[in-house]
């Protein structure tokens, strides 16, 4: 089997899908896997390569799918094992892989092996989950917090002993140290790589291992009221433990057990210690998730540092990644701004690096404002009024200006945005120069040229507010302008050299001009230069 056939992730564009809110099948108002098969032509259109979907296993949706109680089944709200074999079928009958949300951090408290493990203290599974005895003055063992608000420590009071949760109460955290635990989950990523499944996206992999004394986190100096109160302290001792990498290498043995299949880790960590997860020899996550461009300041000399660290820190042929949003941050339009969107969706598709798309960023959809009485998010219910709310950034998917926005034929779990009329998927693609038909450009060009999927990365001198860089392979050279200042900028050729033609504005107005001696860039655009095509 070629190299070409094993790697495809390599060439791949990523896209996640939160299933309750992509496509509604049933008219109860949640998206289903039958409106995500009903969707599979927009999605070919599009030009992706694989689609992601968030959880939808078995659960009491207390964190919506991340608290799962059957990690073999689908949730009735999502539709049934039959319907999940048939988006199988069908995802890979369009030419599309797919990949599933892996969650072995915790499962939810009506998970059957917790409940097991709650029954007594000497049930075999006790030491699936972390139990911890009180402190001497009964209290909590240690000053963990949970990312969720409050102590990570609940206490059962039939036992005498506290159990650890990183997230919610109702979320126990599996003790990863226990051999049992790991066989389980590898045995459920083997049942669903038989399904056919293309790999996982593993949820808060620098989370599985935890230290073994159980020693206090230290606290923060750079923490600053207003911010999540578990970040008062450091999570020295509660992730990112060393022994965390002999776990992925395990995991990853398992999905190399079936053919072309890909291992992605979920990981909030500073650059240096992210690229750790590529494990030795990179045996590790193929692809140990990037996040930096979702919390970076928006100017060009800040991205061009992320980039140069990363590329910087990446260990020799590990293969780099980007990601510009997810369920869990603000939509990139909102946080870069309606002008900066283009901008922003250039960047991702001509990077080195396997891009990731969020669901409706191609629609350029922003963040919604989600009244008191709306929310369903327990992150914004036990941490309210500092914007911790994800709920804003999973609103239903905006694919017309019919009632509930082609979504549903019921009212949708979450509020639509009240631009769906004009911002969605039939009005963009008839518009010729809308966000969706540039991302439709940028990777339609991203596969007529090589350079832009395997060419190395060059970054370029450039003045003010412009990020300039080239990506060159045996088949030639593209030259990337960004312009993230409001206000014009020019680059002299010298900067990126002659002969070049606009292969592709984000105002989709300049295809086909000559660059001779100044390359003029409006506010907000980006451009891709090269030979012209029929010459490359």
């Amino acid at each position: 089997m070629d190299q070409d056939h094993r790697d495809w992730w390599r060439r791949g564009i990523f896209y996640q899908i939160y299933p309750r809110s992509f496509g509604d099948s049933d008219g109860d108002g949640v998206g289903d896997l039958r409106g995500i098969i009903a969707r599979l032509p927009y999605l070919t259109r599009l030009g992706v390569d694989a689609i992601w979907l968030s959880p939808v296993f078995p659960s009491p949706m207390a964190d919506f799918g991340y608290d799962i109680s059957d990690y073999t089944g689908i949730d009735p709200l999502f539709g049934s094992i039959e319907d999940f074999d048939a988006l199988v079928a069908a995802t890979h009958d369009c030419g599309l892989k797919l990949i599933l949300d892996l969650v072995p951090n915790h499962t939810s408290d009506q998970h059957p092996w917790f409940v097991e493990a709650k029954s007594s203290r000497d049930n075999p599974k006790r030491d699936w989950y972390i139990w911890r005895d009180p402190a001497p003055d009964g209290g909590e063992p240690n000053n963990w917090l949970s990312e969720f608000g409050g102590s990570a420590w609940a206490y059962d009071e039939a036992s005498g002993q506290y159990y650890y949760h990183a997230f919610l109460a109702q979320q126990p955290d599996l003790n990863w140290r226990n051999r049992e635990v790991r066989e389980a989950v590898y045995d459920v990523m083997r049942f669903w790589l038989r399904k056919g499944v293309d790999g996982f996206r593993v949820d808060v992999i620098w989370h599985l291992i935890k230290d073994a004394e159980f020693r206090d986190n230290p606290p923060n100096p750079h923490y600053r009221e207003g911010r999540p109160p578990h970040e008062k302290l450091l999570t020295q001792y509660s992730t990112d433990q060393p022994e965390v990498h002999a776990v992925i290498t395990e995991m990853r043995r398992v999905t190399d057990d079936f053919d072309n299949r890909v291992l992605i880790g979920e990981i909030y960590l500073p650059l240096h210690r992210l690229v750790a997860y590529y494990g030795n020899n990179l045996r590790g996550a193929q692809m140990p998730f990037n996040f930096a461009l979702l919390s970076t300041l928006w100017s060009a000399r800040s991205v061009e540092q992320i980039i140069a660290d990363y590329e910087k820190a990446l260990p020799p042929g590990a293969w780099p990644n980007w990601v510009l949003g997810n369920h869990d941050r603000p939509r990139v339009a909102s946080r870069v701004g309606p002008a900066q969107a283009p901008v922003a969706a250039m960047l991702l598709l001509t990077l080195r690096g396997t891009p990731t798309l969020y669901y409706g960023d191609e629609i350029g959809m922003r963040q919604v404002a989600i009244a008191p009485d709306q929310v369903r998010d327990p992150f914004e219910k036990n941490v309210p009024d500092i914007g911790v709310g994800r709920d804003g950034c999973r609103t239903p998917m905006q694919w017309s200006a019919e009632r509930h926005a082609g979504f549903s034929t019921a009212r949708p779990w979450l509020p639509l945005a009240q631009d769906f009329a004009r911002d969605n998927v039939a009005s963009l693609e008839a518009e010729r120069a809308s966000i969706l038909n540039l991302y439709k450009a940028l990777i339609r060009l991203r596969r007529t040229l090589p350079q832009l999927v395997h060419g190395s990365y060059e970054p370029a001198a450039a003045q003010g507010d412009v990020l300039l860089y080239r990506r060159r392979s045996a088949e030639g050279v593209a030259v990337i302008a960004l312009n993230f200042g409001a206000v014009p900028a020019s680059i002299s050729s010298s900067a990126i050299g002659f002969n070049n033609e606009v292969l592709l504005s984000t105002l989709m107005d300049r295809q086909g001009e000559r660059v001779d001696g100044v390359l003029d860039l409006r506010a907000n655009e980006g451009v891709i230069l090269g030979l012209p095509l029929d010459l490359a």
